[in-house]
């Protein structure tokens, strides 16, 4: 074996030992980290939303790009796996970085200017698009009728008062759905982990960020408790909730995991009126609610052709279809 192979073959070993044993996990039901996973995923957020007050928007993002990073580099040593790569999966892990650093900007810039419910209903035409065509039955047709005037109803409320908040939360939802697609490519990678190439992918992002994010996230490094929690929204928004999402993939179809994503939209309505006190009017909670509707109606290609066989892993490497 030469040295290229001995490297990516510890790789692969160093990524089993960092597993959490199975026999643990089996007496953890996976919707328990799905639930954990959607907590964070917008609690994370939530957390930024209070920073608006101390730093720009673009710089809470950039902080935020760069603590997961700098956690997935401490855990994962995910440069290891880019000689395991040819150079057109190199290609598209470099285009991830590029899309994860615009969405997490475009996500915060829509968030100071819309609540995160509403951000977050709107993030969703993108999956539920997606699975309408890659899937064309009737029933995701009628999925993506509810979302479409889920969405309907929440932007007809202020979209001429918050045009810049929409144009941030529409072009937030296109990236979303460029996520998906790249991080599944990633993730169907038999040459690396995917969390490897998702840690990797996470530091392009970090860098294509600088420029814009390093200046707006300088007030940060004067103030310990600033950074420390600009910190903790990274932690909060990119990593646990990713982990979490790699764990309840490991044993839930994917058909029954697309499902649970209805609730993520109830779940940001539910932190933002706790957390940020952001109350719904009966309008916009009935568009949150036809989008909830909709999501859980959506049906992805597995579901659609009947259940397929999985094999349990400890940790899987499909990314989350989650901004």
């Amino acid at each position: 074996m030469d040295g290229q192979g001995i490297e990516c073959e510890s790789a692969h070993m160093n990524d089993i030992r960092v597993t959490p044993p199975r026999d643990i996990l089996r007496f953890v039901p996976p919707h328990v980290f799905f639930v954990a996973s959607a907590l964070f995923h917008y609690l994370g957020p939530a957390g930024a939303v209070l920073l608006f007050t101390h730093l720009a928007p673009v710089g809470v993002a950039w902080l935020r790009i760069v603590s997961a990073a700098l956690v997935f580099a401490a855990w994962r040593r995910p440069w290891r796996v880019v000689s395991c790569i040819d150079a057109r999966e190199r290609i598209v892990m470099i285009a991830l970085g590029i899309v994860l650093a615009t969405m997490n900007i475009v996500f915060y810039l829509a968030l100071a200017h819309l609540p995160l419910g509403t951000v977050a209903a709107i993030e969703f035409l993108g999956p539920v698009g997606l699975a309408a065509w890659g899937t064309r039955t009737s029933r995701n047709l009628i999925a993506l009728v509810l979302v479409v005037a889920g969405v309907a109803l929440l932007t007809r409320v202020r979209i001429v008062g918050d045009l810049a908040g929409y144009a941030f939360a529409f072009a937030n939802c296109a990236l979303f759905s460029l996520y998906v697609v790249l991080g599944h490519r990633i993730a169907s990678n038999s040459m690396a982990s995917g969390i490897d190439l998702l840690g990797m992918a996470m530091s392009v992002a970090a860098l294509v960020a600088l420029p814009v994010g390093f200046a707006r996230a300088a007030p940060a490094f004067a103030s310990v408790a600033l950074l420390g929690a600009a910190v903790a929204v990274g932690v909060c928004s990119s990593v646990i909730p990713y982990v979490c999402d790699q764990l309840a993939m490991a044993r839930l179809p994917r058909a029954s995991f697309a499902l649970m994503l209805s609730l993520l939209p109830a779940t940001a309505t539910v932190i933002g009126i706790v957390v940020l006190h952001q109350l719904p009017t009966p309008l916009e909670a009935a568009g949150i609610a036809v989008v909830i509707a909709g999501v859980a109606m959506h049906r992805t290609r597995e579901a659609a052709n009947g259940p397929t066989r999985r094999t349990e892993r400890s940790l899987p490497d499909t990314p989350p279809d989650r901004t």
